[in-house]
């Protein structure tokens, strides 16, 4: 077995880190000012940009450092390394770019930097890949392994080791388990053999067996055994992990806030909590709205005057949702049926051939033109360009009762289009499908994310076949 230390591995990731920065340089440099495939001459000597690059590496190195890049990531996913490595290196080139200003450096080539920053980029993921697969297959083979002791041998216990066995490349393997219960009594589907005595017995097999980590994983009522347990651990270098007995509330990425002092468990990881998140979100939307505003007003003018002269009343229709946390607002769309009588009350789907709507308002519902008027409601802040469709008050009390987790999509601003309806769930569609795909979207938020649904509406067309 392959036994390195985590400090070892830690000092030799760095330092190979540290090679293909200077790599992507030698390189850059070849490319930029001799390859003879970019007509431009170096007003700078070679020295000059050789230090700036040792000391771009060392800031990248001191970086990673601080943000805990260099620590074990054999649980995360490349895809982790690979938004970490770009986070890394644009603060470390926004960093180098402001010392050179300090230095009155103002002959360094911006391209060049560029292409340092992309080709540095590509090379440290290439050599991170091709390293992060030669460790997944030695740890298939057994090579590489950690050894894991589960405490608690029930439905908990029995779930983890499962889940962990689908993932052999991670390089862990189950010891056993030690459960108060008896044997007999243990529904276990594994060898019994595997239960390998009592929670007493937890410090004497540390002591006799190679144990990496400790995976606790009993119930709610042994909870005054976890303090005996972490102290035993601790003092014999163990580390010490808790599956909470009620994980099945948790979120996929919970987290750890902290209030009045004490540590919380937030039970819903919502990135638009963050303040930073928020306001980059509205920026785009009051830019993006203005924007839709601007190039569709023509479309909405024409569309005003076609309802106005085919069927009596308003042009725009009001009609009140509730959007972010509960609260109504009343959403703006062109008016596609007849005005109804004043009084009756609009608790109705609309359905196929629905003899309430006008002529012009079929048309205007299959292509989705009678959403246009949304974006002012964006413009307001009742409403985000991308987020959950926001539905009538009538509705919302009648699905919170019978859809599980319905009100947790209005933690945030409703939207014009969103995840769901990105995927053709518009319309006459499963609440409880779109209800998946809003969580999906709360839950996993990005900047990119929107743009990606943004992209996807405008592609797959705005027609809506289960729009009647």
């Amino acid at each position: 077995m392959i036994r390195q230390s985590q400090s070892f591995l830690s000092q030799l990731y760095a330092f190979l880190d540290f090679i293909c920065i200077e790599i992507a340089f030698l390189f850059s440099w070849w490319l930029k000012f001799q390859s003879g495939w970019i007509a431009f001459e170096s007003t700078l000597p070679f020295k000059h940009y050789l230090l700036w690059s040792v000391m771009y590496g060392v800031i990248c190195i001191f970086f990673g450092y601080s943000i805990n890049f260099y620590q074990a990531k054999r649980k995360k996913g490349f895809s982790y390394e690979i938004a970490r490595l770009v986070q890394i290196h644009v603060i470390s080139l926004l960093l180098l770019l402001s010392v050179l200003f300090v230095f009155k450096e103002v002959h360094v080539s911006r391209s060049y930097l560029i292409l340092f920053l992309v080709n540095g980029l590509l090379l440290t993921s290439f050599y991170r890949y091709v390293l992060k697969t030669t460790l997944r297959r030695l740890r298939e083979k057994g090579y590489n392994k950690q050894f894991v002791l589960i405490l608690g041998a029930g439905s908990l216990g029995q779930r983890f080791a499962r889940n962990l066995q689908l993932h052999p490349d991670l390089g862990f393997e189950i010891v056993g388990f030690l459960d108060d219960a008896d044997i007999d009594d243990v529904d276990l589907q594994w060898n019994r053999k595997k239960v390998l005595g009592k929670i007493d017995e937890l410090e004497d097999i540390i002591e006799r067996l190679i144990i990496d980590e400790v995976i606790i994983a009993l119930p709610l009522e042994a909870h005054n055994k976890y303090g005996k347990i972490v102290n035993v651990c601790e003092k014999a270098g163990v580390k010490t992990l808790i599956i909470p007995d009620f994980f099945d509330y948790l979120p996929s990425r919970p987290y750890f806030d902290n209030f009045a002092g004490m540590p919380l468990i937030n039970v819903r990881d919502i990135p638009l909590d963050e303040f930073r998140n928020r306001f980059f979100k509205r920026l785009f939307d009051i830019t993006f709205s203005l924007a839709a505003i601007v190039v569709t007003l023509p479309v909405m003018a024409l569309v005003a005057a076609a309802i106005k002269l085919t069927s009596p009343g308003p042009i725009i229709f009001k009609q009140e949702r509730v959007g972010l946390n509960r609260r109504k607002f009343m959403m703006y769309k062109f008016r596609t049926m007849k005005v109804m009588p004043e009084g009756m009350s609009d608790t109705q789907w609309t359905v196929e051939n629905d003899p309430r709507r006008t002529k012009l308002g079929a048309f205007l519902r299959r292509t989705s033109l009678d959403e246009l008027p949304q974006f002012f409601n964006v413009l307001f802040g009742h409403m985000s360009v991308v987020g959950p469709r926001p539905e009538r008050p009538f509705f919302v009390e009648q699905f919170k009762e019978e859809v599980p987790k319905y009100m947790v999509k209005h933690h945030i601003r409703p939207g014009i289009t969103g995840w769901a309806q990105s995927n053709g769930l518009r319309g006459d569609t499963s609440i409880e499908e779109r209800i998946r795909h809003d969580l999906y979207y709360i839950e996993n938020w990005s900047f990119l994310l929107d743009i990606k649904i943004i992209w996807k509406t405008i592609v797959n067309g705005f027609v809506n076949k289960n729009a009647y």
